[in-house]
This record gives structure tokens, sequence and C-alpha cells, in this order.
């Protein structure tokens, strides 16, 4: 059995959705990759007692379902004592739903479009699980744009940030904008393992969850600055 297959059998997945063809669908797909599925839920009621449950790794967290939406059982979840560690992968039907970037500052580790292709899918939960980011640059860059501050006023402080380092402040500017730890250290010329070594040493510092969590943070604290946009025609 090869270490990629050993990992996923001992990787375990909580599927929350209410519509019973989505969560059929994904487990068929875990199932072909040798991914567990633990449990399946139709609400966050459901879904917050699946993972108190089984402990899973990772969880696939659809927002809108009825009574307790995914958004509340991302709190709930991540918010136990003692917590679970697992990481949660938001489902949603838009790029932009005005509920993802609530649902990234509450913990979640990502999130996923439902037509996703099954690589993407499986690809997506065992980035999660390794501790990674779910974002990509351009979907960072939109989120950001329409949901975080702009204006100096806005900005939250977090004592924290005085305790980085020039370049971990460096390495976490680059984070905002989407890199993943091979554009990190291609960027900065150094090895991926360097790399590592910053992004730990940061989230423990600021005393974050994940990579996902110090993106929003960049931006919440104007650490990082807006995504840059096209310059305006005739411009400088």
């Amino acid at each position: 059995m090869s270490d990629a297959a050993a990992a996923d059998d001992a990787l375990s997945v909580v599927i929350a959705d209410d519509q019973t063809l989505v969560r059929t669908g994904f487990r068929l797909i875990l199932d072909e990759a040798g991914i567990t599925v633990a449990a399946e839920a139709a609400n966050g009621k459901e879904a917050v007692a699946a993972v108190l449950q089984h402990r899973p790794d990772v969880v696939l967290m659809d927002i809108r379902m009825p009574g307790m939406d995914g958004l509340e059982a991302t709190r709930r979840i991540l918010g136990s004592k003692p917590g679970c560690g697992c990481r949660i992968i938001i489902l949603t039907t838009f790029d932009l739903d005005q509920y993802v970037y609530a649902a990234l500052t509450a913990g979640a580790s990502g999130f996923l479009l439902k037509d996703t292709s099954p690589e993407q899918l499986v690809a997506a939960v065992r980035t999660v699980r390794s501790g990674d980011a779910l974002l990509a640059p351009s979907i960072t860059r939109r989120l950001i744009e329409r949901f975080a501050p702009h204006q100096p006023g806005q900005f939250i402080s977090h004592t924290g940030l005085s305790d980085l380092t020039a370049r971990e402040r460096q390495v976490l500017r680059l984070l905002a904008r989407g890199l993943s730890n091979a554009e990190l250290a291609t960027e900065l010329t150094v090895s991926t393992a360097t790399i590592k070594t910053h992004v730990a040493s940061i989230l423990t510092k600021l005393q974050l969850r994940d990579r996902v969590q110090a993106i929003v943070l960049a931006y919440q604290t104007g650490l990082a600055g807006p995504p840059p946009s096209s310059p305006a025609p005739g411009g400088p």
C-alpha cells in the first residue's frame, strides 16, 4: 500500500448538506478515492452531533440548510471544548456567496463550489487535512474586495503582529495573495521547508488555526492592502 493510500485510510469526513443527491454524490467520490465518510448530516444540528460523535478530519459543510445553517454549525464545531481539531470546507453554489467570508472568519479552512470535479473534491479534502489553505488567489482577491475593510478606521488590531519578524510579516503579506508554499519559496528564493517553518511560526504567534485565518487577519488588520486592481484607462 502506498503512503498516500495509507494516509487516506486514516482520513475521515462528515458530509453536511440538505440535498440527498449532493451527499450521495460526494460519498461515492470519496469512497472511490479510499477516503472514509464517517457520517452524513442534513442540517447544521445533525452536523454538530455527527462531528462530536465521529471526530472526523474534515467536514464538507453546506451553508444553506434548514434549522441551523452551516455558518452557525461551523461556529459551534470549532468553538466546542475540547475542540475536535477538524477542518471545515464550506460548500457553496456561488463563488461569491454572501456568507463565505463570514464562514472563513468563523474558522472554516476554505470553500468549494458544489459543481467541482471529483478530482478537485478529493484534492480539497487532502489539502485542508494537511493544514493548507483552500483559496485560489482569484477567489481570495474577490472575497477581500467585497467583504474586507478598506478604510483605516475599520481595521482591527492584533497584538501578536508585533511579535512577527520582518520576514514573517513579508510571508504573511504574500500568504494574503493566496500563494502556495511552492510559490512563496520561489518568490522569496528559499526552500519550501523554510516557508513551512515561517508559516508555522506565524500561526503560533498569532494563535491561528490555519493559513485561511492568517489570510483573513492580514486584511482585517490592514497588514495586507486591498488586492491590486487594473489601472484605469488613461491612468499613469
